[in-house]
């Protein structure tokens, strides 16, 4: 359990001891270049960028800077990542001359997208989703870039094929899962033009316990709202896993682009995990419709096999999550819309 948010935000940063390893050997080609990561203000960048910096101190690399980028609305988080010896610098990432301002790397991270169901107009998921990443792909063409993509690149499969795996076909749905594929191929094609090392993580449904699928289902029930079934298998990993994997993946960066399913091992059933979250927190789940034979899913084993398991089982943080909500912990209104099916911005 966490009591604080200080205390859950020092958990979602911590480096872990493979990532020590790595970073202690991460080459610098000029004196002074460092990690860029860009979107640092969203709900992953400034835990992202603050394990970066601690594994570097923790390792003895404090030659490698790490600046965070973003056009920092919340000076809480920016002021928290200041006082990590973290680079702070303000920028919007759609004006080319932005970028060119930025300083030079030999590493980033491109965390900067549309979130699903948050455009007012799809032309600003395109705008997000396809040209920043192509005004990144060429300012940062001699770098290694993990860019963060998502399982919607792939269609609604049955949930006993355990998901697409990374050689699978994509096959989007909607227009929102089209403007993630066109950044996908922004940077497939910035690696075979340019020559740029790339690692594209398709991540399906991070948490912790101020936002993520279990947050929603459970402020749901809570709220005795149906849960709607017809979505009725999801993917969730644990969102401190996941910040360290975007961060050794950059070490997988490569041409043409290195293609990474980011989740948890198991096919959840929605109704079961919401039954158990209702069980927790005493109170009975309300549902409606029914499962229908497909969902939104993908297999993350080589994941795995690369960067061993989440460090937090489902059942872990389902426990996490009904804790926190019980002590009146803060959530985000940053609903995940996992179980829209139309893939619509």
């Amino acid at each position: 359990m966490f009591d604080t948010e200080e205390e859950l935000e020092d958990e979602l940063s911590r480096p872990g001891p493979k990532l020590l390893e790595e970073v202690a050997g991460w080459e610098v080609t000029t004196p002074g270049r460092g990690l860029v990561v860009l979107g640092a203000g969203g709900k992953m960048g400034s835990a992202v960028a603050t394990m970066a910096r601690r594994a570097l101190d923790a390792t003895g690399r404090s030659d490698i800077p790490v600046t965070a980028v973003s056009r920092w609305t919340d000076e809480r988080r920016r002021q928290s990542l200041e006082s990590h010896g973290i680079h702070i610098q303000a920028a919007d990432l759609s004006d080319p001359a932005a970028l060119s301002r930025l300083p030079d790397a030999d590493r980033v991270v491109s965390l900067v997208g549309a979130r699903f169901g948050t455009a007012q107009h799809t032309d600003d998921a395109w705008m997000t989703n396809t040209v920043i990443p192509a005004h990144v792909a060429q300012r940062y063409a001699n770098a290694s870039i993990c860019a963060m993509s998502t399982g919607n690149v792939y269609p609604l499969t049955d949930p006993g094929t355990g998901g697409p795996r990374e050689s699978d076909p994509t096959g989007p749905v909607g227009e929102y899962a089209m403007t993630c594929r066109g950044r996908e191929q922004v940077f497939v094609n910035a690696s075979r033009t340019r020559g740029t090392r790339v690692t594209l993580l398709r991540m399906n449904y991070a948490c912790e316990v101020r936002y993520g699928v279990l947050v929603d289902l459970a402020k749901q029930i809570i709220a005795q709202e149906p849960v709607d079934l017809e979505t009725g298998t999801v993917n969730v990993v644990w969102q401190r896993y996941a910040n360290e994997v975007i961060l050794r993946a950059l070490g997988k960066a490569d041409v043409p682009p290195f293609i990474l399913n980011l989740t948890g091992p198991e096919t959840a059933s929605v109704r079961a995990v919401a039954k158990d979250i209702g069980a927790r927190l005493g109170i009975q789940p309300v549902f409606r419709g029914t499962e229908l034979p497909t969902s939104l899913l993908s297999n993350a084993m080589l994941c795995h096999e690369l960067f061993g398991y989440p460090d937090r089982t489902l059942g872990e943080m389902i426990q996490l999550v009904t804790d926190w909500l019980w002590e009146g912990g803060r959530v985000w209104d940053k609903p995940t819309k996992f179980e829209r099916r139309d893939g619509q911005c």
